[in-house]
Formats: structure tokens, C-alpha cells, sequence
């Protein structure tokens, strides 16, 4: 797999993962999909299920991060960490592959 999850936006996962109680062999689903401003979307879900086929699997400073192969053609080279700051608070998505964003920075063209 070709995206790269920062060690503090893994921290984020594992302590959401912890903190609503998911199941301890919990993946975190990482997808492209249709919608926003510019037309596709990240979607980040917390998930168990994992399809050999379908999906590419890494681990990740302690956490497994599943994408699906369709989605993982959009992600390549992406890097995606966790921002804190006075004005805002979040995930963060830096795709090399994105043409044009949006103001958020959760939608973008390719």
C-alpha cells in the first residue's frame, strides 16, 4: 500500500478505536468516494472485515489500515496525519495525486 499514516494520526485511531469501544481487532477503512465540492471525497471508518481480493492491508505505527483497490489508485503517495491547532482540529490529507481541493481540504479532483 502506498499511503503513509503519520504516528499521531494513528494515536488518534487507536484512542477513538479505544474510546467507543470497538472491537480490539478493529481495522481503520480508509476510501475514496463520490461527492463534495470537487467531486470525490475521503472516508475514514473504523471497520473488522477485511477482503483479501479486494482490499491491500498495512500496518501502521500499531494499527491496521485497510484500502480498497480502487480507492488505493487515488491514494498513491498520500500522507495522512492529524492536525491540532488553535483555529482547528482534524484529519488531514496530503494526496500529490489531487489536482484541485476544496476551502476544506476534503474533497478534491483528480
Amino acid at each position: 500500500m502506498s499511503l503513509t499514516m503519520t504516528e499521531k494520526a494513528a494515536s488518534e485511531i487507536k484512542r477513538t478505536i479505544q474510546e467507543q469501544n470497538f472491537a480490539p481487532l478493529s481495522m481503520l477503512r480508509i476510501a475514496v468516494v463520490s461527492g463534495g465540492c470537487s467531486g470525490l471525497n475521503y472516508s475514514l471508518q473504523i471497520d473488522e472485515n477485511f477482503d483479501e481480493a479486494n482490499d491491500a492491508k498495512s500496518e501502521q505505527h500499531g494499527l491496521t489500515v485497510v484500502v480498497d483497490r480502487k480507492s488505493e489508485l487515488f491514494l498513491d503517495g498520500t500522507t495522512l496525519d492529524y492536525y491540532e491547532g488553535v483555529d482547528q482540529r482534524g484529519f488531514h490529507f496530503s494526496n500529490p495525486n489531487a489536482k484541485k481541493t476544496c476551502g476544506c481540504g476534503n474533497s478534491f479532483t483528480v
